[in-house]
């Protein structure tokens, strides 16, 4: 990882290439330009400057030549902007299907969890070839998870979810950086990416014994944090949400995405589903305070690995392998004993 100095980093990823084409066009036009310019300051300043005895007479410039020196640079620039935007764009919309890292900024490391159930600190383990989509939260103040090889950034703002996606192209071990200032020991929160062959990232998941998959702690909590007193009966199912388009108490319809997840965990009050606004006996507690980031992550990976659930003949499948919850309109009956204390925090 440590090769010296190195005047443009590796290519090691798909966005590379693309980044590294538009700074070499941008800086070319900087420099033929600037050196255009430099050199027309010193042939007119000597052609035209003042000499003895001598009147200034007022030029005028042909039309052809307003429209060259004013519409060649307009050109050069939207080509810029474009060029420039599809990249951004690109690198905003990961790909469906794309293997998904949870990661976790706190002063001063980074903590990262696989599905599979791996965690590790400073260092993220992916596999050639396959894009890979890393879910961003900060534990505290903003952070920034900066992968110079791979030419992707992205801020890590606290109390709310970002990502940034790639596709190692490169085997090989890749500096990660935090790329905004965070705190006294903001320059000791680095680590490496390490970009591996398929079966050598295979073996090296096996070869670990790892924590309990990351939904099912999210399974373990749901149940432990009775939220299945109500989620299917008296509150949304949780069964097919993920990515679907809820309509809202206050006439709003939102797709449930992370982030609305979050917002749900943490803040349910502002995001009350049309059809429960009325069953006020039951309304959901905040959790915030009560999980910790790894928690709230594992809660919506379970959430996520429902997908598209159908309910069977009006129950939600079964969880942990108990009986099947039956589904009641708000309302109908007295509501569930709820006997968790909010206050209660799970470790």
């Amino acid at each position: 990882m440590n090769k010296g100095f190195q005047l443009i980093p590796e290519e090691a990823s798909n966005f590379a290439w693309r980044v590294d084409a538009l700074i070499i066009y941008e800086t070319l036009i900087t420099i033929f330009f600037t050196i255009l310019i430099f050199v027309l300051i010193v042939y007119f300043g000597l052609k035209y400057r003042a000499r003895a005895g001598t009147k200034a007479t007022p030029i005028h410039a042909p039309m052809v030549l307003e429209l060259l020196w004013s519409g060649i640079p307009l050109v050069l620039l939207l080509a810029m902007f474009a060029w420039g935007t599809e990249v951004f764009v690109s690198a905003s919309r990961p790909p469906a299907g794309a293997m998904e890292i949870y990661v976790i900024g706190k002063q001063w490391m980074w903590k990262i969890q696989h599905p599979e159930g791996r965690r590790e600190i400073n260092e993220l383990h992916v596999p050639v070839g396959r894009p890979i989509k890393l879910v961003l939260a900060s534990q505290d103040v903003i952070h920034d998870f900066g992968l110079p090889a791979f030419r992707v950034k992205r801020d890590v703002i606290p109390g709310q979810y970002s990502d940034e996606w790639f596709i190692p192209t490169r085997v090989g071990e890749y500096h990660l950086f935090c790329d905004q200032y965070c705190g006294a020991q903001h320059a000791e929160m680095v680590g490496k990416v390490v970009v591996m062959e398929e079966k050598d990232y295979q073996r090296w998941l096996a070869g670990y014994n790892a924590d309990e998959p990351m939904r099912t702690a999210g399974e373990r909590l749901f149940t432990t944090m009775n939220c299945n007193s109500c989620h299917g009966s008296w509150a949304p199912t949780m069964a097919g949400l993920y990515l679907s388009q809820v309509k809202l108490a206050d006439g709003r319809t939102v797709t449930a995405d992370d982030d609305y997840l979050r917002q749900h965990i943490l803040d349910p009050g502002s995001l009350t589903v049309d059809g429960y606004q009325a069953n006020s006996t039951v309304l959901m507690p905040t959790f915030r305070g009560t999980l910790n980031e790894d928690q709230i992550d594992q809660l919506i990976e379970y959430i996520k690995s429902l997908g598209a659930a159908a309910t069977m003949n009006g129950t939600l499948p079964p969880i942990n392998g108990g009986a099947h919850i039956e589904l009641r309109k708000p309302g109908a009956g007295g509501p569930p004993p709820i006997t968790r204390d909010p206050n209660d925090k799970i470790d």
